[in-house]
């Protein structure tokens, strides 16, 4: 005869629940370790553009194809002293010697058969129309001229000596190469280039057999300036105000400046982005180089541009 005690033990074995499947985890020679990834990242580096290092006082040239030909030195105009106070006084000035003069008819608000009552008769000294005691003509009725018009004899103009404006130009041209002014006013740019961006000679003679602009986008994003122009497009919005109204209904950010000997036949490539100016450097002044008054604006350079500079005085 079993045993009680054997029973109630075979009894127990048969109703438990078998114990839970745990993970094995696999060992830590087995998982990849951040050694195996290593080439990977190495991959990465050797694809990124490595250029040599630049001296102070000096930039990288640029192929079209956003590739480091040479070094060269820049000249002695990009040592002047940045003078905000000239470089806002000239821009000022250029912008008030464009103001149109304006005013309005001589006889706006006076088109009305109007009298004076005289005195003695309980009422103020307006005109009134005949008849009536409507009031009208006097600036204080509806309908009545202003009391103090725009005249249209005011002087907008703004003199400024021929040095301080040489001064301000030279100013806001040494500011383009100080990346910490061209990013405070916005510009995007990559932080491997060197300001400012030096490209070479083979942008003036390039004349593509069609889509021109097309090219011009290429050259830009071998540079890596494309999201520049980006930043310009979307930020293209309606003016404020009643100035919409008055011819001028959007307003567009400022982008990159292109500084060539032959304007003309890079305005072609680069002339219809958004934003962006080309000009030759005798048409360089402290509004082209920097809008609104704030200096550092991004700037790109040809080789023949930048050693005309070279003759300027500091």
């Amino acid at each position: 005869m079993a045993d009680p005690e054997e029973k109630k033990g075979a009894a127990g074995s048969a109703d438990a629940k078998p114990a839970p499947k745990r993970r094995v985890r696999a060992p830590k020679a087995a998982r990849p370790t951040k050694a195996a990834k290593a080439p990977k990242a190495a991959k990465q580096k050797e694809t990124k553009r490595e250029a040599p290092a630049v001296k102070p006082g000096q930039v990288h040239v640029y192929s079209l194809d956003g590739d480091v030909v040479k070094t060269v030195e820049l000249p002695t105009v990009f040592r002047s002293d940045v003078r905000l106070d000239l470089i806002r006084r000239a821009v000022t000035a250029f912008q008030a010697n464009r103001r149109q003069p304006y005013g309005p008819s001589p006889m706006a608000g006076m088109h009305h058969s109007v009298r004076w009552s005289g005195k003695g008769q309980g009422v103020s000294r307006v005109p009134r129309l005949r008849g009536t005691m409507t009031g009208a003509q006097a600036p204080g009725t509806v309908g009545g001229r202003r009391a103090h018009p725009p005249r249209p004899d005011k002087v907008w103009v703004k003199k400024i000596n021929e040095q301080e404006r040489r001064l301000a130009r030279n100013a806001a041209i040494a500011a383009v190469k100080d990346p910490r002014m061209v990013a405070s006013r916005g510009h995007r740019f990559p932080e491997d280039i060197t300001l400012p961006v030096v490209i070479e000679d083979g942008i003036e003679t390039l004349t593509p057999d069609s889509g021109a602009t097309r090219e011009g986008l290429k050259i830009l994003n071998h540079l890596g300036l494309l999201p520049d122009v980006e930043r310009a497009k979307d930020g293209r919005h309606i003016r404020a105000g009643r100035g919409k109204m008055r011819g001028r209904r959007y307003r567009q950010p400022r982008s990159v400046l292109v500084v060539v000997k032959d304007a003309g036949n890079v305005r072609r490539l680069l002339g219809n982005l958004p934003g962006v100016e080309v000009v030759n450097p005798a048409a360089l002044n402290a509004e082209v180089l920097a809008p609104g008054g704030d200096p550092g604006r991004l700037t790109v350079f040809s080789e023949g541009a930048l050693e005309i500079l070279r003759s300027w005085p500091s």
